[in-house]
């Protein structure tokens, strides 16, 4: 594997491959690696002649610098394991890199009413953020394939507005992995590794939860179904910010189901001072 921290040396070591009309696939990370993501390397290497991964912790998608502080940074591991996962280019650039003119002199990104929902809602400029990042990271890769994770749907619904809204992004093929779980069927993240062992132990409840939305779901209104979850996670010592379900191709929020449109339940929930999120499709 070939590691790059220049932006000069990455770009003209792809601008060489795609003269060779080499395809190549990137898989954007904030590093804290873990086998989700080596499903996104996976799924890259299948469709690609050249895998390239990013690892940089982006300052502007955190709301909360004490959250930002205690992000996980494993970066000796993560190289580890992308070797071992046939990688063939870590990007790893510093914040001047990045964003050679501060953070603070960032455009502003229409990024429409999904911006403002969900994560948006509790999480306000984080989008902001993720759009900036992605846009400079696609900027200086020229990617010709895309992969991200099921699990932060609503991210993924955003990256997909910023390819289609962006002539020079259009070329770009959007590839969703599905997500990857924990033997208790917990979604692997970097912040489990925050978990103690007994919040470990709790921390599936969230995906029992989105199972027993899938099992009741019904036409009708569904706020007695949302509240019995919410109840669910309550009682496991969860703290819960949203438990939702919307619209799977909007994020549109539902409380009466027509008994047809395809339906997603979404939860974030806070288990100490853990912040989890989830996903799962509710209609078949």
């Amino acid at each position: 594997m070939i590691l790059f921290k220049k932006k000069d040396d990455i770009q003209q070591f792809i601008a060489v491959l795609h003269k060779k009309n080499k395809k190549i696939g990137f898989v954007p990370t904030m590093g804290a690696l873990h086998m989700g993501h080596i499903s996104l390397i996976q799924a890259a290497r299948k469709k690609c002649d050249l895998v390239v991964c990013s690892i940089f912790v982006n300052p502007t998608q955190f709301n909360d610098k004490k959250d930002l502080e205690k992000y996980p940074r494993t970066i000796e591991k993560d190289i580890d394991l992308l070797i071992k996962n046939d990688c063939d280019v870590l990007f790893y650039p510093d914040e001047a890199t990045i964003y050679p003119e501060g953070t603070g002199m960032r455009k502003q990104f229409q990024l429409g009413a999904i911006e403002s929902v969900l994560e948006g809602k509790y999480r306000p400029g984080h989008f902001q953020g993720v759009a900036d990042v992605v846009s400079r990271l696609f900027e200086i890769i020229k990617p010709d394939e895309v992969f991200f994770g099921q699990k932060d749907l609503q991210q993924t619904r955003v990256i997909a507005h910023l390819i289609n809204n962006t002539p020079d992004f259009k070329k770009i093929r959007m590839n969703i992995v599905s997500t990857l779980r924990e033997p208790g069927m917990l979604a692997m993240s970097s912040r489990n590794t925050r978990l103690t062992p007994e919040q470990l132990e709790k921390a599936p409840a969230i995906y029992k939860a989105l199972r027993f939305l899938k099992k009741h779901i019904a036409k009708g209104d569904l706020t007695s179904l949302l509240n019995a979850a919410t109840k669910q996670l309550t009682e496991k010592g969860f703290r819960p910010e949203y438990v939702t379900i919307v619209k799977s191709e909007t994020l549109e929020a539902v409380d009466n189901w027509d008994g047809h449109t395809p339906l997603t339940g979404l939860v974030a929930a806070f288990l100490g001072e853990v912040r989890l999120i989830d996903n799962l499709e509710l209609t078949d």
